[in-house]
């Protein structure tokens, strides 16, 4: 299974770190409060108290989001040609985290059966670790013109509080597996990150 490394945000404890925001993304350019991926073709503006997220946080991130899934699939996955575009937090639990993959489609359909074997995986890595988590239906939601698959995580406390919401969207897009991740505890934070996502533009 070809895996979407964008949605690896297990349980790690997070830092948000003010720096040159240009050296934390390994592809695209931030100028003032825009970012635009050429690979892409995709812009987008980034809320005014949000911090860009460092390189080293989001290398660790990936680190502890791919061990999990390796030992729940029980793969070894070679995320080496995955590449972080726009990330930005406001803490540790309010997180915008996006990133591009190849994808070389072998037969029609392929994209859509990895998306939704990795959807149950991302479920199961939860389950096995004993994490209380719902998931919702896979829909397609339009974004400027462009159809993304998005489905998402509740993830509860033991005692059965919800303590973070996930959700998904990915497409394939320019032969690229481009996926978005927000991540949210409450309401507010989750409307802002949602204001600019679908709001992004894209070439087409």
């Amino acid at each position: 299974m070809k895996i979407k490394l964008t949605i690896l945000l297990f349980l790690t404890v997070l830092i948000s770190c003010k720096t040159y925001p240009n050296k934390q993304i390994d592809e695209g350019k931030i100028t003032e409060s825009k970012y635009h991926s050429k690979e892409i073709g995709w812009t987008m503006e980034i809320p005014k108290g949000w911090n860009v997220t460092h390189k080293s946080i989001l290398d660790e991130r990936i680190e502890k989001g791919l061990d999990a899934i390796n030992e729940t699939a029980e793969i070894e996955y070679d995320a080496s040609e995955l590449k972080q575009l726009l990330n930005f937090q406001k803490d540790k639990f309010n997180i915008f985290q996006s990133t591009s993959e190849p994808f070389e489609l072998e037969y029609d359909g392929e994209w859509e059966e990895n998306n939704a074997g990795l959807k149950k995986l991302v479920y199961n890595t939860y389950q096995q670790r004993g994490i209380k988590t719902d998931s919702t239906e896979t829909k397609t939601i339009k974004i400027d013109g462009l159809e993304f698959q998005s489905y998402g995580f509740t993830i509860y406390s033991p005692k059965g509080e919800i303590i973070l919401n996930q959700i998904m969207y990915s497409r394939l897009i320019n032969g690229l597996d481009f996926g978005v991740n927000i991540n949210y505890n409450n309401e507010s934070d989750k409307k802002e990150m949602l204001e600019v996502w679908l709001n992004s533009k894209f070439k087409k």
